[in-house]
């Protein structure tokens, strides 16, 4: 077996940061999950892995959920799911979201298939968003600390949309934790 020199190992690892450190730091990035705001759909300690450049690239779509740095703590990351686009105007009212924009001047109720629980009660609001500014809501409702006590999410705030959730550090740590408590 021949042993591989110090050049070409140099050139290896050389190779392997020119292609690894531009996908890490400029199109993907790992997350964790930290908190209840977006349970049962995200659980603390859910691993994930978000797209940098889709948000560059593309437009965030209602529905999608994001990883973010609100303007009320700039040191942390958010995650919370996109509710109300630029230029909409959005209506809160108990456990219903009214939508109104220009494809739907008369407005349309929200189908939130992603809720399981749909037993909470929201304070009645009403927002009208600006251009480049999200509307963010945790689908844990009763547990998020969202744009409804901060209000809506300027767009430059955004890092990435989530593309991909593994759990199974989740549920080893659940496991690790419960054998604990035995």
């Amino acid at each position: 077996m021949k042993k591989l020199s110090f050049l070409e190992n140099l050139e290896f690892i050389l190779i392997f940061l020119a292609i690894f450190l531009p996908v890490r730091f400029f199109i993907f990035e790992p997350f964790v999950v930290i908190g209840e705001s977006m349970e049962p759909n995200f659980h603390s300690a859910d691993y994930l892995i978000i797209c940098k450049i889709c948000i560059k690239l593309g437009r965030v779509n209602r529905g999608d959920v994001i990883i973010f740095r609100p303007a009320v703590d700039e040191s942390k990351y958010y995650i919370k799911r996109v509710i109300g686009l630029p230029n909409e105007k959005i209506h809160l009212k108990g456990n219903e979201i009214y939508i109104y924009n220009k494809e739907h001047p008369e407005g349309f109720k929200l189908e939130e298939n992603y809720l399981t629980d749909k037993n909470f009660y929201m304070e009645e609001q009403i927002f009208e968003l600006k251009d480049n500014e999200y509307l963010v809501l945790g689908d844990n409702r009763e547990e998020s600390y969202d744009s409804r006590k901060w209000g809506p999410l300027d767009g430059n705030r955004i890092i990435g949309k989530v593309i991909l959730r593994v759990n199974f550090l989740s549920r080893l740590i659940k496991v690790i934790h419960f054998n604990k408590t035995l």
